[in-house]
């Protein structure tokens, strides 16, 4: 028995299928071409895929359960029962009226009897299908014409919730990345690459995350334990000579994570330099990243085989950006990788990865790409008037050859395309914003539940928010300063740097300070900044609290217990540490930008009947004069509007930040994907 999968927005013609010669009128559906997409909500319709069922085949012919691949890379699954099925699939109108067409041509075989028509995973034909009233609210139904209602057969109910987050076509992903998390990272990128590769898998695709292997020679390199050696090495030729990599591997949380090893990763600091600066040899360092992330799924293993050439690499920041230049001009033009699809993912565009031009030719790319990461500095940014500044940019070679890029949030998808967003690459991603969308951050709903939280001094929720002020009194007492239950507590937690507008808050602090409140921090970075918190700190005794350096029990203590979490960045592409505020009822006070702009909304206490509506305040423009204007509002409303405020601190707390519900995003982005053929020069 055969199974037919529908696949919305594509064309098919007839042909024969492999068991027509157990088939009275054999025929099979088969794909030839994709149309297109809309981004903007429309009309869909749910069609069931249909499956072909002979009464002169025996079925246990087909008993064995397994998987077809498809060119893409995606699967589907066989039943033991009914052979080949797929999840319903969603099909647009025109294609409806193509399956209409053909349904009417095979009624005569279906009245005979030769053949029916029967739904997955039941042993009963498809009944009449129900239409709904919006995409949203459950997937709508359409009627097959021309099929009459057979008497005593129940109909097949698909909730729309089920079908809203299920898996439509899985897939063989590769996440490349610089670092993740737990044995990786320095901030949102580990996050997203130790979380969103769970979530995908999860949802049933086959993920392999490669990252290097750091070695620090510290009680830190515990980690790795889990990880064995792959027995693979695999020789790359970069940089005037051929380097060996291994690869270590483990299975853990339904991800392949694969560690390439090789001596550069073997030293102290972070993943990308130590107390002396960046280290000067990074551009080697992650380009073997990337000519080992693309020999992985080719020669490793793992569970018995490997991943193939069909499979969807997603690459993150400039770290991994030599990837879809590789595929692009090592690959594809010897027929590998040749259905292969690459995703962009910047986390921050000002990190681009330029060195000088003569470095090219260590890359291990033909000399006549050379123009795809062609780079040159205005003039006003070169070193000195005979600079001709000339520079290779890996980022910007990741631009141009990825088949579609994405940010960690909408409104840093459109500020990367601005003068002051792009840091010179406005023009070209502007030029390719037709394949450009923004996705919010997930963020680890189990490590951040205040129902659950172990850092914390009393378990909390939106139901019950008793615990919410036990927390805050015992970071009261821990940092040392007066307990006092009634007094707006405001938290900074963050790097100490210019992006974060630490010198917004320097500027604004003595008026701060005139106001009856109470301010901690948490962060280190410039070492200016870390000493005028230890000032501040002596100054202002019974009012401010600042702590150099990151703890991860201290960073959770200040997410429960302040009432204001304070962030005024000047860019941020998505931020975490407003979700987890919004999680523990913290309500943010953020400058409107990125993804602090989609994921703050401003309050309004007008709306929804007087009720209110928002869950944070976001203030423009960034000066010191927006920034204390939106925490006066705050505090005023703590103090006076203890209604509202809990209002506040429910609608962020019941908020979706799930990593569950941006892998949803995700999967669209892939299909949107495999749409377009991949890039060829």
């Amino acid at each position: 028995m055969e199974s037919v999968p529908l696949l919305s927005s594509q064309f098919y013609s007839t042909s024969r299928c492999r068991s027509s010669e157990n088939l009275l009128n054999p025929f099979q559906l088969k794909q030839i071409k994709q149309v297109g997409f809309a981004y903007s909500r429309r009309e869909r319709s749910q069609i069931w895929s249909l499956s072909l069922r002979s009464q002169r085949r025996v079925l246990s012919d087909r008993n064995e359960g397994g998987f077809q691949s498809y060119q893409d890379g995606s699967s589907m699954v066989e039943s033991e029962e009914l052979g080949l099925v797929l999840k319903s699939e969603r099909d647009s109108p025109a294609s409806i009226v193509l399956l209409r067409s053909w349904l009417q041509s095979q009624q005569s075989d279906l009245n005979t009897g030769e053949s029916e028509v029967v739904a997955p995973h039941a042993n009963r034909p498809i009944d009449k299908e129900k239409d709904v009233e919006e995409e949203e609210e459950g997937l709508e139904h359409e009627k097959l014409d021309g099929e009459e209602e057979k008497p005593g057969l129940e109909h097949e109910k698909l909730v729309g919730e089920e079908e809203k987050t299920s898996t439509r076509v899985t897939r063989s992903i590769v996440f490349v990345t610089s670092e993740a998390a737990p044995y990786s990272k320095t901030g949102g990128l580990g996050d997203v690459s130790g979380s969103l590769p769970i979530a995908l898998a999860a949802r049933g695709h086959r993920v392999m995350v490669v990252s290097p292997r750091y070695l620090h020679g510290t009680s830190a390199d515990k980690v790795y334990e889990g990880a064995f050696d792959a027995n693979c090495r695999s020789k790359i030729h970069c940089f005037g000579g051929e380097q060996e990599v291994a690869f270590f591997h483990e299975y853990r949380a339904g991800v392949d994570w694969v560690f390439v090893d090789h001596p550069s990763y073997h030293r102290p600091g972070n993943p990308y330099a130590d107390s002396f600066g960046a280290f000067g040899d990074n551009q080697f360092r992650f380009t073997l990243l990337c000519h080992a992330a693309c020999e992985a799924p080719l020669v490793l293993p793992l569970g018995g085989y490997t991943y193939g050439e069909k499979c969807l690499f997603l690459v993150n920041d400039w770290h991994a950006g030599l990837v879809p230049v590789l595929l692009a001009a090592k690959y594809r033009p010897y027929g590998v990788y040749k259905d292969a699809r690459c995703i962009l993912i910047i986390h921050n565009i000002s990190h681009q990865g330029v060195e000088p031009a003569v470095t090219y030719d260590n890359l291990g790319l033909p000399r006549d790409w050379y123009g795809t990461m062609e780079w040159v500095f205005p003039t006003w940014a070169r070193t000195h008037a005979l600079d001709p500044g000339e520079a290779v940019n890996v980022l910007k070679g990741a631009i141009v050859t990825a088949d579609r890029i994405l940010t960690v949030s909408q409104g840093y998808s459109w500020e990367i395309t601005t003068v002051e967003g792009g840091y010179g690459l406005h023009e070209l991603l502007s030029d390719r914003k037709f394949v450009s969308n923004g996705i919010t951050n997930g963020i680890d709903t189990v490590e951040w539940d205040p129902s659950s939280d172990v850092h914390i001094a009393a378990p909390y929720s939106a139901d019950d928010l008793s615990g919410k002020v036990q927390c805050k009194i015992a970071l009261q007492k821990e940092l040392g300063l007066p307990v006092r239950p009634d007094c707006p507590l405001i938290g900074f937690v963050g790097r100490l740097d210019y992006q974060k507008g630490i010198d917004l808050i320097q500027a604004a602090f003595p008026e701060l300070m005139q106001d009856d409140i109470q301010f901690v921090m948490l962060g280190s970075g410039d070492k200016q900044c870390e000493d005028w918190m230890r000032a501040a700190e002596a100054i202002y005794r019974d009012k401010f609290r600042g702590w150099v350096g990151f703890n991860v029990p201290i960073s959770h203590m200040i997410t429960a217990g302040c009432d204001i979490l304070l962030m005024p960045s000047r860019f941020e592409p998505c931020g975490l540490n407003q979700l987890y505020a919004m999680r523990y009822g913290t309500v943010p006070v953020v400058h409107c930008t990125g993804g602090l702009r989609d994921t703050v909304e401003n309050f309004n206490p007008y709306a929804s009947e007087g009720s209110g509506a928002g869950t944070g305040w976001a203030f423009c423009p960034l000066t010191t004069e927006s920034m204390l204007a939106a925490l006066r509002n705050a505090t005023t409303t703590y103090r006076e509007y203890k209604a509202s405020w809990e209002g506040l601190m429910k609608r962020g707390m019941e908020r979706d930040c799930s990593w569950d519900n941006a892998a949803i995003q995700y999967e669209k982005v892939f299909e949107w994907a495999f749409i377009d053929p991949p890039y060829l020069r």
